[in-house]
């Protein structure tokens, strides 16, 4: 439906809209435009002040006999800017406005002029904290949806590079940037990400990606191993994107999820591919190991302890020096708990405090918590293995994962022996093997179904793609 003709109407239904009265970042600004009134609308703090500045200065020197017709002719020869457009919808305007479109009226006009000069507050593109690399570009993603699509535009310089723009969130109206190439990417996993983007039906994305991905993938919640590669990282996802995946950007998240994503995508990181190949071959296999140990090195100890007397002469040394005063399995669970709670305090405690509390707490759960019985000396030593290893790998998700899994398994085999060990290996194993990708396809692909080629890009880090000229 048109706007009126009547600026009056139209300042007095957007005034009632916006609550200008009540929200003082919104401005509503009345000015002349060739001897006509006209009424400017827009957010501040995300406007550029100078661009506006510049086009009241050329509406300003506008004559009335020089005033066109409709608003269409208008924005043409009196409106020297880039991004300009015009809107007739009510809804359509008031979105663009809150998200930070300049919107002028004009007397005469049934139509809004919206002018795209909108700048966010945005921290640098420094190295993300988490996805660092030893060798490789020092950039990352933001908070700020146009600067990732940027980041990434400038890695692939080709007009087959899609980014389409789409919303989601009935108050929130989040952008969401799909990002694919044209004839690499599967259409039809790319026509199912579309129309699940589309049929969401939530008031906000408030969690960014994580809400974004749990609509997307409704499904089987119950399993904890991710649905998703996230990265921080503009190169991994510019790579990703030339190997035919997708990668949504979520406008307020500084990470780039990209689908599909089994397993080993999840493992792979950038620093792969900034090593010649025989090194990157020894990292990705040695974080594949480290990754595999912290999920069976603590059950398996356990079932050897509750075992102790078929050890072999060779394997006595992993016995308990002392006996314990608390059962292993309280001991080993005990930790598993304290370790999460050094997390979330290492994450809650300011810098300047921050090495006081890891001095103190090692001190506390090292040498105090086995002196005192609390603790043996090797459940602390397989614990701390455990937790470096969690750490191998850049997936937060992943390494709670493995970590639900191995405590699954630590209470089987505290409660059956080698038949409660081996339930929890086989649980965890299905858990793995029948996991999906968001496209239905196999989440150990290509172990399962198996493609032995595939299997050697997966495991061996092969030379870069290249062509000769």
């Amino acid at each position: 439906m048109a706007f009126s003709r009547q600026i009056e109407d139209n300042i007095r239904l957007f005034n009632e809209k916006l609550d200008v009265a009540a929200n003082f970042d919104v401005v509503c600004r009345v000015v002349k435009i060739g001897g006509r009134t006209g009424c400017l609308y827009f957010v501040d703090g995300f406007t550029k002040d100078d661009v506006l500045l510049k086009l009241l200065q050329v509406w300003e020197s506008v004559k009335p006999e020089d005033m066109p017709q409709d608003a269409h002719a208008f924005s043409e020869q009196y409106t020297p800017y880039g991004e300009i457009g015009l809107s007739e919808n009510e809804e359509e305007v008031i979105i663009r406005l809150l998200t930070g479109i300049s919107c002028i009226f004009i007397d005469g006009y049934d139509a809004c002029l919206t002018v795209d000069c909108r700048t966010y507050p945005a921290r640098g593109v420094s190295e993300p904290e988490k996805d660092k690399v030893m060798r490789g570009s020092r950039d990352g993603f933001v908070e700020t949806l146009i600067f990732n699509t940027a980041l990434v535009r400038r890695r692939i310089r080709d007009p087959k590079l899609t980014m389409e723009i789409m919303s989601a969130g009935e108050s929130s109206h989040t952008d969401i940037a799909v990002c694919y190439m044209k004839g690499r990417v599967d259409e039809q996993m790319l026509s199912l990400i579309k129309k699940r983007i589309r049929g969401i039906h939530t008031d906000a994305l408030t969690m960014n990606q994580e809400s974004l991905a749990e609509c997307l993938y409704p499904n089987k919640w119950y399993n904890p191993f991710p649905k998703f590669k996230f990265s921080e990282r503009p190169d991994t996802a510019a790579a990703s994107i030339l190997e035919g995946n997708v990668v949504i950007l979520v406008d307020n998240s500084p990470s780039a999820m990209i689908l599909p994503s089994s397993v080993f995508d999840i493992i792979e990181e950038a620093d792969d591919y900034y090593f010649p190949p025989v090194t990157g071959t020894y990292l990705r296999l040695s974080r594949m190991t480290t990754s595999i140990l912290a999920l069976v090195l603590t059950p398996t100890w356990l079932l050897l302890m509750q075992n102790w007397r078929i050890l072999p002469p060779w394997l006595q040394f992993i016995r308990l020096s002392e006996e314990p005063y608390v059962p292993l399995i309280a001991q080993l669970l005990i930790l598993e708990f304290a370790i999460d709670g050094l997390r979330l305090a290492a994450i809650n405690t300011p810098s300047m405090l921050t090495t006081p509390l890891s001095v103190t707490a090692g001190i506390v759960l090292g040498e105090y918590a086995v002196s005192s019985g609390w603790f043996s000396s090797e459940t602390m030593l397989y614990m701390a293995f455990v937790t470096i290893s969690t750490y191998s790998q850049a997936s937060f998700e992943l390494g709670y994962a493995l970590k639900f899994m191995r405590i699954i398994t630590l209470v089987l085999t505290a409660a059956f022996d080698l038949w409660g060990y081996l339930a929890g290996m086989l649980f965890t194993a299905c858990a793995i093997i029948f996991n999906r990708t968001l496209a239905g396809k196999s989440y150990i692909y290509p172990l399962i179904p198996f493609n032995f080629r595939e299997v050697k890009k997966r495991f061996l880090r092969g030379r870069l793609p290249h062509e000769n000229r």
